[in-house]
């Protein structure tokens, strides 16, 4: 078994591009359930949907919760579908399991008048003011997850093209389209930006702080929280609320919900993963058209 799991995090690792925390969560939460099938006298080659119904069980009587059971079941289908991938098991016993409801939570979104609000709030005096307007200008005209903000490279932004080249979740790389304003803002920023201190190996970075390193998470943070309360939001908001807004609004404005998923770069860990190859300049088209801030 012990040879089954190192192969097991292999595949998670190179097959899959997790991250080690995130593989580590994998092979707890598959811990969980092989100890669960050891003390039943079980074996995981030859276990039906009945033993899987009363392993949940189990969780629920055990108080684990509802979004954690099916983080946990999330693990188990997909050690069970690498295990039919290698040849190991000729069927997926996990394939008519059901995960556990998910009650909705809906996340907040911020309108358009908030959004203009936010960006009439920074302080185009100071040094960092262009910097933060295009900082807020990409959270929301291009959906960017702050990871994926904070790494922006100058060296991977397309001016002429209207793109910016992301690294998203699992190392993959996705075109990212940026509107025109935003190109002239971040044009502006990089004018500025010539003067600032840069320290070496930090030249690439688009997004820089005071001490000439890339802009860190709870930097963003900071400059989201208050420009939010400049503008008099009293909404709870992070960075990441500008993400929703953006394929919220997108969603509002007529895009195809598939078009905005493609742009905002999600992938599900329950389905294989598939590289689509996108039309890049219709994913551009869609959201110039659709989305809000390019309407004026």
């Amino acid at each position: 078994m012990n040879a089954i799991l190192k192969r097991y995090h292999a595949f998670l690792k190179l097959e899959k591009s997790l991250s080690e925390n995130t593989i580590e969560a994998y092979q707890s939460d598959l811990n969980r359930f092989l100890d669960y099938l050891s003390d039943m006298g079980l074996k995981y080659d030859s276990v039906s949907i009945d033993d899987f119904r009363h392993f949940l069980e189990e969780l629920t009587n055990l108080g684990i919760s509802v979004r954690s059971q099916a983080r946990i079941i999330s693990g188990i289908k997909s050690f069970y579908r690498f295990l039919q991938y290698e040849e190991i098991l000729d069927e997926d016993p996990t394939e008519l399991l059901e995960m556990p409801k998910l009650a909705m939570h809906l996340p907040e979104v911020l309108s358009v008048e908030e959004i203009d609000n936010i960006i009439e709030a920074i302080d185009m005096s100071k040094k960092e003011g262009v910097r933060n307007r295009v900082i807020i200008e990409m959270l929301y005209g291009s959906g960017l997850r702050v990871s994926e903000l904070i790494d922006v490279k100058i060296s991977n932004i397309h001016f002429d093209e209207g793109y910016v080249c992301v690294i998203g979740k699992g190392n993959k790389q996705r075109l990212v389209p940026i509107s025109s304003i935003c190109k002239e803002y971040i044009k502006e920023y990089l004018h500025e930006r010539a003067s600032w201190r840069l320290l070496d190996g930090f030249e690439d970075y688009l997004f820089i702080n005071r001490s000439g390193k890339n802009i860190s998470r709870v930097a963003i943070f900071n400059i989201v929280k208050q420009l939010v309360e400049l503008a008099g939001i009293k909404k709870t908001i992070s960075p990441h609320t500008f993400r929703h807004s953006f394929a919220t609004h997108l969603l509002e404005g007529g895009a195809n919900l598939r078009d905005i998923q493609q742009m905002l770069g999600h992938s599900s860990i329950l389905t294989t993963e598939i590289y689509t190859h996108i039309d890049v300049e219709y994913l551009r088209d869609t959201i110039m058209k659709f989305h809000p801030k390019n309407k004026q």
